[in-house]
């Protein structure tokens, strides 16, 4: 008897080799195998088509389930010609109010089965990177806009051909883009007669960047003025960071102000506010006996115990979710006339505002 040259498929004891293709994952055209029916109708299931019976619907979902079929992402957006994907820009990560933003703005979009694609412009800037082409490469259904961009031009190239919402700031205005922003004069209001209510009268402003910090400097002079304590109003420039709030602060604070220096501040943002808080720590003043300080915001920064910051609550969750929202409906409506949202701004009180000391050489009244 002749041997076989071929070796045995297994050795004893070994588990059979599957069949060729089994190690593949489901496919849509076994879907349909297994529920009896085209490649149409499991398409028509999975796009939640109403033309398909209560029978044969159920028969695609369980075969969905029986073989663990997911459906392929990238070949439903060439059907759909929708990736479900949302391009959001921000301005800068490292600053802690955009996560209040993101969840007010994921908590709508993925109700809606969007998900987000996230950039970061600062980081964009310095790699010479275009955001308007990374997300039109990248094919999102629309676009939100986070905080102030210096790269107005490219924002205005993608609003041209996406819809298009900024968030937390107010300009650029564009023909077809919604803006959602706080009422940031008003909120800078609110804290500067908080500070006046307290007794100060020499009171400074950390000053930021863009429309946003004008609007907070407009809205501190405003009610610096109204008070009668405009020659008392300081300000002081600044970029919105903890060591820009920082610097100021000990310009502000230092010994060339001698006695006559500020006995309250308001700080564009929290991060800002933070800066100031570890300036004056430095310099031997504490806070509130020696200085009061409010910050812009009302971030995880503020809430900290140890910080435990009086600022102004921008309602940044609020902004988020109606951002989604003015999304949702330019998406469904792109030709549809802008719609620019203000929300209302509150002011937290916590405990680093105090009235000033008896000895700081505050008029009771208005100006000296």
């Amino acid at each position: 008897m002749e041997r076989s040259n071929e070796r045995p498929a297994t050795s004893p004891g070994e588990p059979p080799k599957p069949p060729p293709g089994a190690d593949r994952p489901p496919t849509i055209r076994g879907v349909a195998a297994r529920a009896g029916v085209s490649k149409s109708l499991v398409s028509l299931v999975l796009q939640g088509s109403p033309r398909v019976s209560d029978a044969k619907r159920q028969a695609v979902l369980a075969a969905i389930d029986e073989l663990g079929y997911r459906p392929n992402a990238a070949a439903r957006s060439l059907v759909a010609r929708r990736t479900d994907t949302v391009g959001v820009l921000l301005d800068d990560m490292r600053n802690p109010w955009f996560a209040d933003v993101l969840d007010g703005l994921n908590s709508l979009l993925h109700a809606h089965g969007l998900r987000m694609v996230m950039a970061d412009g600062r980081l964009d800037r310095r790699t010479g990177r275009e955001f308007a082409r990374t997300f039109q490469e990248l094919r999102v259904d629309g676009l939100v806009a986070v905080g102030t961009l210096p790269d107005t031009a490219g924002l205005a190239e993608v609003a041209e051909r996406l819809p298009t919402v900024i968030a937390g700031d107010h300009g650029p205005r564009l023909p077809r883009a919604d803006t959602v922003a706080n009422d940031d004069e008003h909120g800078a209001r609110l804290a500067t007669e908080h500070l006046i209510g307290l007794g100060h009268r020499r009171i400074a402003h950390l000053a930021g960047r863009g429309p946003v910090g004008a609007l907070r400097r407009r809205g501190f002079e405003a009610a610096m003025g109204a008070h009668g304590l405009a020659a008392h109003a300081v300000v002081e420039g600044g970029d919105g960071t903890e060591e820009g709030g920082y610097r100021a602060a000990v310009r502000l604070l230092g010994p060339a102000r001698g006695v006559r220096r500020p006995t309250a501040i308001l700080a564009f943002n929290d991060l800002a506010a933070v800066g100031a808080l570890s300036a004056a720590g430095e310099l031997g003043l504490d806070v509130p006996a020696d200085l009061s300080l409010v910050g812009y915001d009302n971030t995880s920064l503020a809430r900290i115990r140890h910080l435990w910051l009086d600022s102004v609550d921008n309602a940044s969750h609020e902004v988020g979710r109606r951002a989604a929202r003015c999304l949702l409906d330019r998406m469904a409506h792109p030709d549809a006339p802008a719609d620019h949202q203000r929300v209302t701004p509150s002011l937290e009180v916590r405990g680093s505002t105090a009235p000033p000391r008896k000895d700081a050489g505050e008029e009771a009244g208005g100006a000296s």
